[in-house]
């Protein structure tokens, strides 16, 4: 494992999403290391048995099968272990009230994928900053949904 590269997770079930994520990753200027899961189960049995050092952050979809997101959430939150792992929200959706139980339950930011893949560039990329600048705490509620237009404003 190379040390030098940010390690990230992602947890989604849409082939092509996760094709559209590892492409962004990879036009932009950060080195990461990216592990990807299709489901809450899968997700979960990774997480609990990685000896050593947790990824850096983990994007999570909601929708999933076998466990979704809502409840790998609340999973990871409750575990002493896995607790301090940022949780970025990864959803083709946005509900406003939904993103206030995912706020409460302990996410760290919540990124509605956008349709177009620049935008998706320039929001992952943000997402990456912010976790770098602010390590594991947790943002203003104001700064809880990340949008490409809000990362091009920051």
């Amino acid at each position: 494992m190379d040390t030098t590269k940010i390690q990230l997770i992602l947890a989604d079930d849409d082939q092509d999403d996760c094709f559209l994520f590892q492409m962004a990753l990879e036009g932009l200027s950060v080195s990461t290391a990216l592990k990807v899961v299709h489901d809450g189960e899968q997700l979960m049995h990774y997480l609990t048995n990685i000896v050593g050092e947790l990824p850096k952050v983990l994007f999570l979809d909601l929708n999933m099968p076998r466990k979704n997101g809502f409840i790998c959430l609340e999973e990871i939150k409750r575990d002493s272990k896995l607790k301090h792992l940022p949780v970025i929200i990864f959803s083709t959706s946005y509900d406003e009230n939904v993103a206030d139980l995912l706020y409460k339950n302990g996410a760290q930011h919540y990124i509605c994928k956008p349709a177009d893949f620049a935008q998706l560039k320039i929001v992952i990329g943000r997402a990456l900053e912010l976790i770098s600048k602010e390590n594991i705490s947790k943002p203003p509620k104001e700064k809880f949904l990340l949008s490409h237009l809000k990362a091009i404003l920051l």
